[in-house]
Formats: structure tokens, sequence, C-alpha cells
């Protein structure tokens, strides 16, 4: 499908799913989508949409899957996403975001996966992340994400992934860290400094972490 998406499917009602995955649609994502509170799923991922995030999608209260992905969505990513008590899955990624992420998407109790790897967002990751207690994979890489990491994140105790590579992060890295279940960790292309957590050795993806030596944990 090429063209717009229709601002008319705001009309309708009862309407519980939108996938338009892997087409050739352009424009913008009409605000009329946030009418649809029986959404359970919005995915757009795989087109040629541009424009911001509307602040309507969170009125979507119903919305369990947010997926617009591998578009060139640019702007800020609204705060008002984090309304959406019922998420389970945003994607975001591969798009022109920038600005900061918004400390409210720490509200979202119940997400399982934050995916905004590869935009161009700044400033630091919000401790408040750590409050996503549900969360299994936290993606945030190829961004231009500065600051320390938030120690907060070790909170996060069913986490598997965590991907923060090709960032400006800088100092320690968290000692809280070396509780989480992670089975992959991506931390390369940083500044960071100190010494990695020794339970995390078997976790890292990135080839030239090695240049972080792991800690003494028998030291006193």
């Amino acid at each position: 499908m090429t063209g717009s998406i229709p601002p008319e499917l705001g009309d309708l009602s009862n309407l519980l799913g939108i996938d338009f995955s892997e087409n050739g649609l352009s424009g913008s994502i009409p605000p009329e989508l946030g009418d649809l509170s029986n959404l359970l799923g919005l995915v757009l991922n795989g087109n040629g949409l541009s424009g911001s995030i509307p602040s309507e999608i969170g009125d979507i209260s119903n919305l369990q899957v947010l997926v617009l992905a591998v578009n060139g969505l640019s702007g800020s990513i609204p705060p008002e996403l984090g309304a959406l008590s019922q998420l389970t899955l945003l994607l975001l990624t591969s798009n022109e975001l920038s600005g900061s992420i918004p400390p409210e998407l720490g509200a979202l109790s119940k997400l399982e996966t934050l995916d905004i790897t590869d935009n161009e967002l700044s400033g630091s990751i919000p401790p408040e992340l750590g409050a996503l207690s549900n969360l299994y994979g936290l993606y945030l890489g190829a961004n231009g994400l500065s600051g320390s990491i938030p120690p907060e994140l070790g909170a996060l105790s069913n986490l598997l992934g965590l991907g923060l590579s090709d960032n400006e992060l800088s100092g320690n890295i968290p000692p809280e860290l070396g509780d989480l279940p992670l089975l992959a960790l991506g931390i390369s292309g940083n500044d960071l400094s100190g010494c990695l957590p020794a339970a995390l050795q078997w976790a890292l993806v990135d080839g030239d972490t090695v240049a972080l030596s792991f800690c003494d944990e028998t030291a006193p």
C-alpha cells in the first residue's frame, strides 16, 4: 500500500487492531487514531511515515502493542505515552526521534520490551525506567545519550537484554547491574570507566568491552 493513512480510520470505534507494517505508506500518523479507545495494537513499522508521534496516541487507554519502528518519524517522544497503562511492547527503533527519553515512560508498569535504538535521542537515561518491573528487554543503543548509567536499572529483576552501545555514556558501571539475570549486554561505543561486575562477563555481546576489567569481588 502507498499513500497516507486516512484520518477517517479514527471513526472505527470498535476496531481492535491496525497492522499496516512493511508497506509504502507516507505522510504523518493521523492524530485521529487517538479516538480508537478499544484499540489493542497499532503496528505501522517498515513504512515511510514522517512527522511527529501524535500525543493523542496516549489516549488509547487499552493499547497493548505500539510498533512504529523503521520509519522517518521525527520530533520528541510524547510524554503522554506514559499513560498507556496496558502497554507491553513499545518499539520506536530506527527513526529520527530527538530530545530526551520521557521519564513518564517509567509508569508503564506492564511493559515487557522498550526498544528505541537508532534514533537521535539525547540527555540522560531516566532513573524512572528502573520502575519497569516487568521489563525483559531495554534497548537504547545508537543514540546520543549522555551521563551515567542509573543504578536504578539494577531493580529490573526480570531484565534479560540491555542495549546501551554507541552513545556518549560516561562514568562507572553501577555494581547493581551485576544482580540482573542478563543474557545479553551491549555497552561498547561509550566512554565508560571503572570495572565490570564479574557476573556480567557471560552476558557481554560487544567484543571491545574487554578493555574494561572485571571487578575483583573478593577484595575487602
